[in-house]
Order: structure tokens, then C-alpha cells, then sequence
């Protein structure tokens, strides 16, 4: 496979619908499907039953049912436990339904780690916002996370089809960040437990 604009512009997209799927993991699902359907974004061959007519109203009415459920206080805790397998693999379907190649394998390979990585990780530093907010807030801040989680989700997977490499470029950074983040709430554990 030659590694042309072409591969780059998908791979791009890929990043950017997976890590949409890590602030709300239907979202992205419905955007990419409502775009396949429109003939905007050209999925492979055994995806393009995300463009159908029964998986639009299924990703639409689980959009919808996930967006109003992080509104409830305390439950959105609990659907972080659920959203953060699920980001996985809508991640893991996004980017694999957009890259170009022909070796299966290598697609869902390639799905799973950069797909499916990247939706872990912004669903990783979205649930640890979370769980700030309801700590420091006492979950009155948390509508205003949703809010935002909500946004980005369908912002950055409108921009994915707009402008892939800047967005996946953002994203990538937002993802480093993130890591970092972790990392040393890690390490800060680690040295308080040797203490």
C-alpha cells in the first residue's frame, strides 16, 4: 500500500471519528452513517451498512439516550464503566471502516490500535474529568462536562469529513496530553504508596 494523501486524509478522519467516540461514543457513529448515507464519506465495503436507513435510527436514538443520561447526576459515573468498552470498539469500527486496504487483517489490526486507542484514551480523560467535577462539584458541575463532551463529539466528527489531518492533528495532541496526565497521577500514587 503506498502512502499517498489519500491514505493520510483517511487515516486522519479514522483518528478523528475514534476520538470523538471517546467523548460520547454514539455520536460519531450517527455522523459517519448520516454521511455514508448522504454519499459524503465513502466506507468499505462491509461497512456501508452504517449508511442504512434502521442503523442511522439506531445510532440516532442510542445518541440521543446516551447524551440525556450523562444529564443525570451520579448515573453518569456509572455509564463512564460502559462507555469506556464501547468507545473501544466504536473506535475500533470507525477507523477500520475508513481505511484504505485491502488486507483485512491489517485493517481491523490497525482499528483496534489507533481506532480504538485513541477513544480509549479521550474516554479515559473524559471519565477522569468526571470524577473531578463530581468530587469538587458534587455533580453540579458535571452538566457543563456533558455539555462540552457532547460538542467536541459532534464537532470534531463533523470537522473529521471537513478537515481530517488538522483535526486529527488536535486530537493527537489532546491525546498526549491526556497520557501525560495519567502518567503522573500514576507515578504520584506510586510514590505514595512506597512512603
Amino acid at each position: 500500500m503506498e502512502l499517498n494523501i489519500e491514505t493520510i486524509s483517511a487515516v486522519a478522519l479514522g483518528i478523528g471519528l475514534s476520538a470523538s467516540a471517546g467523548f460520547r461514543v454514539f455520536i460519531p457513529l450517527l455522523v459517519a452513517g448520516i454521511a455514508s448515507h448522504l454519499g459524503i464519506l465513502p466506507l468499505g465495503e462491509s461497512f456501508e451498512w452504517m449508511g442504512s436507513i434502521p442503523a442511522l435510527i439506531c445510532f440516532g436514538v442510542a445518541a440521543v439516550l446516551e447524551i440525556l443520561a450523562y444529564y443525570i447526576p451520579f448515573v453518569d459515573n456509572l455509564i463512564d464503566s460502559i462507555a469506556t468498552p464501547l468507545s473501544v470498539v466504536a473506535g475500533t469500527l470507525l477507523m477500520t471502516s475508513v481505511f484504505p486496504s485491502e488486507n483485512e487483517w491489517m485493517k481491523w489490526i490497525l482499528g483496534f490500535i489507533v481506532g480504538g486507542g485513541a477513544a480509549a484514551t479521550i474516554q479515559s480523560g473524559s471519565a477522569i474529568t468526571r470524577l473531578l467535577s463530581t468530587k469538587f462539584t458534587a455533580g453540579t458541575g458535571n452538566p457543563v462536562v456533558s455539555t462540552t463532551e457532547g460538542v467536541a463529539a459532534t464537532g470534531f466528527s463533523i470537522l473529521s469529513l471537513i478537515i481530517p489531518i488538522f483535526v486529527a492533528i488536535l486530537l493527537v495532541i489532546f491525546i498526549v496530553v491526556i497520557l501525560r496526565v495519567i502518567y503522573r497521577k500514576l507515578l504520584k500514587r506510586k510514590k505514595q504508596l512506597y512512603q
